[in-house]
């Protein structure tokens, strides 16, 4: 049985963090808060935002995470 992962469904990645799914993408990617965060250089635009380093949450595979029971947890 394969499970169905939505939007805000709490998850643990199997090796390490447990997070909130923010989003599910194509591909069978997710985007899980707090978990494989990157830094990403971004460059100042013309509208006033500056330059810098930000820390965005990257893609993981749903094959790396499980859903995890709130309340048996």
């Amino acid at each position: 049985m394969v499970a169905k992962i939505k939007s805000g469904d709490q998850v643990k990645v199997i090796r390490g963090k447990e997070g909130k799914v923010l989003r599910v993408l194509a591909e069978d990617r997710l985007i899980v808060e707090g978990v494989q965060v990157v830094k990403k250089h971004v460059r100042a635009t013309q509208q006033g935002q500056q330059a810098g380093i930000v820390s965005v949450e990257a893609p993981i595979h749903r094959s790396n995470v499980m859903v995890i029971d709130p309340e048996t947890k």
